[in-house]
């Protein structure tokens, strides 16, 4: 919206622009947690990555400033100079940096508190695992207070306001950072020379390629625990089903908003709910379920099973993936009475006009996707963290976040696919006009990839063998 507002950029430049900064996110974490485990260590990259926002986010609002003392006729829109555009996507793209040292590295610099290594502490495992929900806690009180407060400042206050209150709210995260300092347990980096010959080791075994015995040896020649052994193997389907898990859950930020958006939106006299606030629903669950999880649950199955967290982070996961398909059939079936709403008002062929039927009946798809991401999604950082070497954990919360990623880019071609193979027999399951497309199909659809995707879940998570004594 910065873009087509504020800079005056067309739809489809800003479009290609958005999507190439997206993709970059997704792919820099891998490269932040490989500089942070080879070389500069989680707690340097965390503070990198508290710079680089500082920079870029001070950039943005200086940029925003500028812009907005500049002035233009009411009756033409804004133009930005091509200088003043390089200079907002580099900020932007500086924004992405920090973004790729901070997500897998501040992570698992907290979890690295809870050192299972060190044998003195018997409740690290249970500690670690709690940790985990709480860190998610806390972002899903972040992404609610950005959804709602920030937005508004930028809708009444102006862009220059909420870049400079996201600034000031980096300044106090990175002093409140700087104060445990003196305490925190820091891993150190692998020695770099080491780390890229231990990758290079990984690929080739998982290739199979004729220089397998040399290899051998490098991963003979490393602790029994850290060589890594069959590691890719290992994980390769738990990231494949993640990958497919999260093309579904990825209509939360795009189906489900533009489901959303045909109905009836008002709330009370005179306020009408943006069709992208119900994705507050998703942060809302995340922090009513997250305490109820860590200190109700956990404690009454771990008197049933022993185990540390109560369950297995495998069991946590598919429970999620499981809660997912649920929520595509519940999705379905919405969608299914408002097309039928839609008929018997006459609105077919208006899609401007909003079906006679309350927002609140997507809620309830909002809170089992809120539910199915409070298990799957800490789950799965939980596992990937759990289950790479020490040395190297950064970079298996990055290989977690690329599953992720690569299950948004699914989401985009399987609907790309999905309606250019519908547009032939007539109206496309996913066009404009959602009164005259067939969403639900395409949600009953997801719900059986889902399904599918759950039962290969289980059939490999009952044959993986954890990396952990402490999980067997």
């Amino acid at each position: 919206m910065y873009l087509t507002g504020p800079l005056g950029m067309p739809t489809a430049p800003a479009a290609a622009g958005v999507n190439a900064w997206a993709g970059t996110v997704q792919v820099l974490p891998l490269v932040g947690a490989l500089a942070a485990d080879s070389r500069l260590g989680r707690y340097r990259a965390v503070l990198a990555a508290g710079v680089l926002y500082l920079l870029s986010l001070g950039m943005l609002t200086a940029a925003s400033a500028q812009q907005a003392a500049q002035p233009h006729p009411a009756s033409s829109p804004p133009s930005t100079s091509p200088a003043h555009l390089t200079f907002i996507y580099v900020a932007l793209y500086l924004l992405a940096l920090a973004q790729g040292f901070h997500r897998p590295c501040a992570e698992a610099l907290g979890a690295d508190q809870f050192a299972l290594s060190d044998g003195g502490d018997p409740s690290s495992p249970a500690s670690r695992s709690s940790y985990f929900n709480w860190f998610h806690f806390s972002i899903s009180w972040g992404y609610a207070t950005s959804t709602t407060a920030l937005s508004y400042v930028e809708d009444n206050a102006g862009w220059t306001a909420g870049f400079g209150a996201c600034w000031a709210a980096m300044v106090l995260s990175l002093a409140v950072f700087l104060l445990g300092a003196r305490t925190y347990r820091a891993e150190e980096p692998v020695d770099g020379s080491r780390f890229v010959e231990t990758v290079r080791a990984w690929a080739t075994r998982f290739f199979r390629r004729k220089d397998a015995t040399s290899t051998q040896r490098l991963l003979d020649r490393q602790p029994e625990e850290d060589k890594g052994k069959g590691v890719v193997v290992k994980l390769l389907p738990i990231w494949c089903g993640a990958m497919v898990y999260s093309a579904v859950t990825s209509q939360v930020y795009t189906l489900f908003t533009k489901q959303g958006s045909t109905l009836d939106r008002r709330v009370g006299t005179g306020l009408v709910v943006p069709p992208a606030a119900l994705q507050c629903l998703v942060s809302f669950t995340f922090i009513a379920v997250l305490p109820v999880y860590d200190r109700a649950f956990v404690p009454l199955a771990r008197r049933v099973t022993g185990h540390h967290a109560g369950v297995t982070t495998l069991q946590r996961i598919g429970a999620g993936m499981a809660m997912s398909c649920a929520a595509m059939g519940v999705a379905a079936l919405v969608e299914g009475r408002r097309l039928r709403v839609a008929t018997a008002a006459g609105l077919v062929d208006r899609p401007d006009v909003a079906v006679p039927m309350s927002l609140w009946w997507v809620a309830p798809q909002y809170v089992l996707m809120g539910l199915a991401m409070a298990l799957a999604d800490v789950g799965l950082e939980e596992f990937f963290y759990d289950q790479v070497p020490d040395a190297v954990r950064s970079v298996g919360l990055a290989l977690c976040l690329s599953a992720m990623g690569a299950g948004s880019y699914a989401s985009g071609m399987l609907v790309s696919a999905v309606d250019w193979a519908t547009r032939g027999s007539g109206e496309s399951w996913i066009s404009d006009n959602l009164n005259r497309a067939h969403l639900d199909y395409f949600y009953w659809l997801l719900a059986g990839l889902a399904a599918l995707n759950v039962a290969v879940f289980l059939y490999f998570s009952k044959r993986f063998v954890y990396r952990s004594k402490g999980e067997l």
